[in-house]
């Protein structure tokens, strides 16, 4: 698992891999938000939380369709099938490099890209609280969606459009956590909420994708 885990952050790192894919859009994304709203400061504090959480997610998007299409071009994906390790473990680990190359530089930008919507000072640490949180419920789903559409030419479009609803809670209660942080409201039942979604994400859904995984391979 730590070779493969290794492997994967390599090929995800490398040009092209997605790595600095991510970022730059991220930062695209709340360079050109003053622009279509105003300058105007208390306007963007307002909706600051909402469009860092949008624009990360957005941002895992972007990636989820390498997680297993390189694999499946050159054939690795059918030696993982018949190694010792399962395919819940392969799922696993993909969902695990895909966070650690994508969502964790993601959740490290975000406070510097909030300085730029005018973010409260006291919604920093809730900001990077809940996206630390809601982030790995992305590359988890992320990879279930993969792969559902591992094989399929010209698939990016098709995953898009199943992973974006399955997002939507995780969206939900990450960005009311980062708002309810900026107010100095009570975070607990939308921190706890988002909690259980990665938690339940975590525990079912490398079950699933690796079901998936094996109807696709034969």
């Amino acid at each position: 698992m730590i070779a493969l885990l290794i492997r994967d952050l390599k090929l995800g790192t490398r040009a092209g891999g997605g790595f600095g894919l991510g970022l730059s859009f991220f930062l695209i994304v709340v360079v050109l938000v003053p622009f279509g709203v105003g300058p105007e400061m208390g306007q963007l504090s307002v909706i600051a939380p909402g469009i860092l959480w949008v624009g990360a997610l957005l941002a895992c998007l972007l990636s989820l369709d390498r997680i297993f299409a390189l694999d499946w071009e050159d054939g690795s994906l059918d030696l993982l099938a018949t190694s010792p390790l399962p395919m819940e473990g392969v799922a696993s680990v993909k969902a695990l490099a895909h966070w650690l190359t994508t969502g964790l530089p993601l959740v490290l930008a975000a406070p510097v890209l909030g300085v730029l919507l005018n973010l409260p000072v006291s919604g920093i640490w809730p900001l990077i609280w809940s996206l630390a949180l809601g982030t790995p419920a992305l590359s988890v789903i992320g990879t279930f969606g993969a792969a559902l559409t591992v094989g399929l030419k010209r698939g990016g479009l098709l995953l898009s459009l199943l992973v974006l609803p399955l997002y939507v809670p995780t969206l939900i209660f990450g960005a009311e956590v980062a708002r309810r942080g900026a107010v100095g409201m009570d975070m607990a039942t939308p921190l706890l909420m988002l909690a259980g979604i990665t938690c339940g994400t975590i525990a079912l859904l490398p079950f699933a994708s690796a079901a998936v995984l094996r109807v696709n391979l034969r």
